[in-house]
């Protein structure tokens, strides 16, 4: 069981990491350090006009420019968020998965601007711009970011961003008052849990959840996560639990029954008034797609809303 464990928190660990590579509103990267939460556009590497011919290597901006305006995407990364969705149903696939774009697929496509993720796909952005193809990179690590990128991508296809921004309005509570104290556990071996510098922090700071880890630090590998003690989830001993269930899939039942072997985990108040929740990976781990930043925030309602006890 513990190796099962060990090995999905792996996986996990570096799914997050490409998350953080997939995810977000940044163009090439800036000669000077700046705030994770700072959007910086380079506007040179943007069409001159408005784009005609849109290739997304990432799910969430293919998403966003189908929505905008779907007869300028040509081209996508594969992604099962986009399996059973008939928008995508006659799109090209440039990559599977976690493997790189495949360029000769890119080019063919003839595209006036392709989407893709600072830190994952810099190296194939580069090759596209040597050959004159106006490229954009892309980081989503807080609700703000999110709100850029949809208005940036509008501003280059010429579309009306506010729909969508309205739309992602409706996702948030009009008047949270402050929840209660929670942990988000993305992985038990190491018990990896994010701060405020990550999508699922910010996305919980919005909900006005007390995340025991936002302002924690640590050496975790990736950025706006930090490791835990089991020691240290004592001491806090959170009210509500979130879990995230790995891309790769486990059922909901085996991830629970996996934690109920841990030692500590009976001794939490949030186990005993049975105020644990399974939340999937995407969404609120890598915000994927609109709709499941819309479930996301759906489950954080019901999960720091509800009255204690329900």
């Amino acid at each position: 069981m513990h190796r099962r464990w060990l090995l999905s928190a792996l996986a996990l660990l570096m799914s997050i990491f490409l998350a953080a590579c997939t995810t977000a509103t940044t163009q090439q990267p800036p000669t000077k350090v700046t705030n994770p939460t700072e959007t910086t556009i380079n506007s040179q590497q943007l069409p001159k006009g408005s784009a005609k011919r849109v290739v997304a290597l990432s799910s969430l901006s293919a998403d966003i420019i189908s929505r905008l305006d779907s007869t300028k995407i040509v081209g996508i990364t594969g992604s099962k968020l986009f399996n059973n969705d008939s928008r995508f149903k006659d799109i090209p696939r440039v990559s599977e998965g976690q493997s790189p774009p495949n360029l000769e697929k890119v080019v063919a496509l003839k595209p006036d601007l392709v989407i893709g993720a600072e830190g994952f796909y810099n190296i194939p952005i580069q090759k596209l711009q040597q050959l004159g193809i106006p490229t954009f990179l892309t980081k989503v690590n807080n609700w703000e970011s999110l709100e850029e990128l949809t208005k940036t991508l509008a501003k280059s296809i010429d579309a009306d961003p506010q729909p969508l921004l309205n739309r992602y309005k409706s996702f948030l509570p009009e008047n949270p008052t402050q929840g209660f104290s929670t942990l988000a556990l993305v992985s038990l071996q190491p018990i990896l849990a994010p701060n405020k510098n990550s999508w699922a922090g910010d996305l919980l700071a919005k909900f006005q959840a007390k995340n025991i880890a936002a302002d924690l630090q640590g050496k975790s590998p990736v950025g706006g996560y930090v490791t835990l003690s089991a020691e240290k989830v004592l001491e806090a001993n959170p009210e509500v639990i979130i879990l995230v269930n790995p891309p790769q899939g486990n059922s909901e039942t085996a991830l629970l029954d996996s934690l109920k072997k841990e030692a500590f985990w009976q001794q939490l108040q949030a186990t005993k008034n049975n105020r644990v929740y399974v939340f999937d990976y995407f969404g609120l781990v890598n915000p994927g797609s609109i709709d499941a930043i819309q479930k996301a925030c759906q489950q954080l309602k019901q999960a720091l809303f509800a009255p204690q006890g329900t």
